[in-house]
């Protein structure tokens, strides 16, 4: 029935499987099936670097087959509706319904609607309570799961943190279940419980006080833990050495080499500098043995460094020179670059084939803002590195900045316009002609576990008068601004900082027809308020509320590691302007995880 569909839809190319390194193994031998699911598009979902992780993990094991699926775009769905068709995994187009096991990987909180729309489609309920002993187990993991509680009505297990050793762990205890009979999934879960990094919701109990605060969440049965602690893993495994190589073109269409996992810089409004510290780094060795298997297993000829912080990585311009010398015809893409004349300099030392544009974060338009985010940056610093790059022959900058941060004045707002003026007058000045500035400016969302996850977001109204600033400063040739559509960034916010009660607004939202939200051409920003009001729940409560330092919040009972003193700490020295040192470079600033090896390695200990 698949094949009298295709035709009818954009990019069949998404749905056909038989990839390059896909790997099919004999399903009625196989005990233990997995299916990996990523709630967006093919194109988005084979460019996400946690999928090939697991699915080589997987499939290492004897007795476990995993195989891949991925949100079909609105014409497919239609179509396999129209037909009658479920919801099947690329490999061997089984039906989702058929495996054991469906694990989503949740890294945005616009996929959120996806997911039920993959369940629905699936034939499987969306609802955890409303899946009996028949269903597979639904498990999610990445760093949306850092706060479980808005997806909690959906997911059966949440994996909290590094998922290579916990996913072998869980499939111990699947193994051990499944030797005792495998019918009670109940019992599943209890047991589940017991793994360090295992979040059951169904096992805890949810209480509100009267104004909507959450008063606790706390567990239910003895097997479940108060706090959750996520999981880290001390040395990185080996990156995949046989990653399935996309049918079609996709958004990052070339190989992709992990470098190093963390980052010590501490900006405040970063999540994914809290989530994933301390530090680790992957060998240069390792990292040159895992490019060469990269272009003999999947013909690339470009391969991505992939690091929070690729500067920072100890020894960077070694690596990239015995890359560049050791496979000449290979191209290297160096993202997440430190805005430095040093950065300059390594981008300008790759080969002529490896050079793309050069892309800059300054995130605020001041150095007293830049200090309150601790964001060490002195202009004076930003205006050599720009120099830099236009006497190394670039003609053009992408800038990203940020807006509605903490502390943050128009007079801030203004300084991205004077900040972009200098830029492009250093530009003229070293190459006699304007160059071309794209400047990208997002909304400051605050998000869980990081310094901000208190403060308020700011109103739309008070983002369009600073973007309002910006396009009269900036209108002129030779200067690109996009910025983010406000409303995104207030449904971003109240997803990211949402209880368990959110549940309900997401499968609204998807029931008046809600999904590929992140997708501009669907998102829909009337039917997710229609969504919170037939919840009877007020995005702004979510997004624009202050909270208090000493509120109970929907993911205080997720343990990442950093601690709620190391960020109230931080909290407190943002709103006095004060910096906080790199701890790989100064002092430990005792964060929470100055007992890891990495960090005890670091001070000798």
């Amino acid at each position: 029935m698949l094949e009298h569909i295709l035709h009818q839809v954009s990019r069949p190319g998404r749905y056909t499987g038989g990839e390059w390194n896909s790997v099919i193994k004999d399903w009625d031998k196989t005990s233990i099936k997995v299916a990996l699911a990523y709630p967006d598009a093919y194109e988005v979902g084979m460019s996400n670097m946690a999928v090939p992780i697991l699915y080589e993990l997987l499939n290492s094991q004897p007795d476990v087959l995993a195989e891949r699926v991925y949100t079909p775009w609105v014409d497919m769905e239609a179509a396999m509706r129209r037909q009658g068709l479920s919801l099947y995994s690329l490999e061997t187009k089984h039906p989702l319904r058929d495996f054991d096991i469906i694990g989503f990987s949740l890294g945005y909180e616009l996929t959120y609607t996806n997911v039920l729309t993959m369940l629905d489609l699936a034939r499987i309920p969306v609802l955890a309570s409303d899946r009996n002993d028949s269903y597979p187990l639904v498990i999610a993991g990445g760093s949306c799961c850092l706060n479980p509680e808005p997806m909690s009505d959906f997911i059966d297990t949440f994996v909290i943190g590094d998922g290579e050793e916990v996913t072998l762990e869980l499939l111990d205890v699947y193994r051990e279940w499944k030797k005792k009979g495998g019918t009670d999934k109940n019992k599943l879960l209890h047991m589940l419980a017991t793994v360090r990094g295992v979040y059951v919701p169904g096992l805890y109990h949810v209480q509100h006080h009267r104004d909507g605060l959450l008063k606790d969440i706390t567990p239910v049965v003895p097997e479940a833990r108060p706090r959750i602690e996520r999981r880290l893993v001390a040395k990185l495994p080996p990156p995949p050495s046989r990653p399935v190589v996309p049918n079609i073109e996709v958004i990052h269409d070339r190989g992709a080499i992990e470098i190093q996992r963390g980052c010590s810089r501490g900006c405040r409004f970063c999540q994914a500098g809290m989530i994933y510290r301390p530090v680790r780094e992957r060998p240069h060795g390792e990292v040159l043995k895992a490019a060469g298997t990269l272009i003999e297993n999947c013909g690339y000829e470009e391969v991505s460094l992939v690091s929070l912080n690729t500067s920072d990585y100890a020894g960077i311009d070694v690596l990239v020179t015995g890359l560049s010398r050791q496979y000449p015809h290979l191209a290297l893409s160096l993202p997440s670059l430190r805005l430095d004349t040093f950065s300059v300099a390594l981008v300008g030392s790759l080969p002529t084939r490896s050079r793309t544009g050069l892309t800059f974060a300054p995130e605020a338009g001041s150095e007293r803002l830049r200090s309150a985010i601790n964001k060490k940056l002195a202009e004076d610093s930003l205006l050599e590195t720009a120099a830099a790059a236009f006497e190394r022959g670039w003609t053009s900058l992408k800038l990203y900045f940020m807006i509605g941060m903490p502390t943050e004045t128009l007079e801030d707002v203004e300084g991205i316009v004077r900040l972009v003026e200098k830029v492009r007058a250093s530009g003229k000045m070293v190459s006699g002609r304007k160059p071309m500035i794209r400047v990208s400016v997002s909304t400051f969302v605050p998000k869980p576990h990081t310094p901000f996850q208190w403060v308020a977001q700011e109103k739309e109204s008070e983002l369009n008068a600073r973007h309002g600033i910006l396009r009269q400063g900036l209108y002129h040739k030779g200067t690109k601004l996009s910025w983010q559509d406000p409303k995104i960034s207030l449904l971003e916010a109240a997803l990211s900082r949402g209880d368990r009660r959110t549940g309900k607004v997401i499968r609204r939202a998807w029931e008046l027809g809600c999904k590929f939200d992140a997708w501009s051409e669907h998102f829909d920003y009337e039917k997710w308020l229609r969504a919170f009001a037939d919840a009877g729940l007020d995005p702004g409560f979510y997004a624009h509320r202050e909270r208090s330092l000493d509120e109970v919040l929907p993911w205080s009972h997720i343990d990442v590691g950093v601690t709620d003193a190391f960020l109230k700490r931080e909290y407190r020295r943002a709103r006095q302007g004060k910096e906080t040192a790199d701890c790989r470079q100064a002092s430990c600033n005792a964060c929470g995880l100055e007992q890891h090896p990495e960090c005890q390695q670091k001070r000798g200990g």
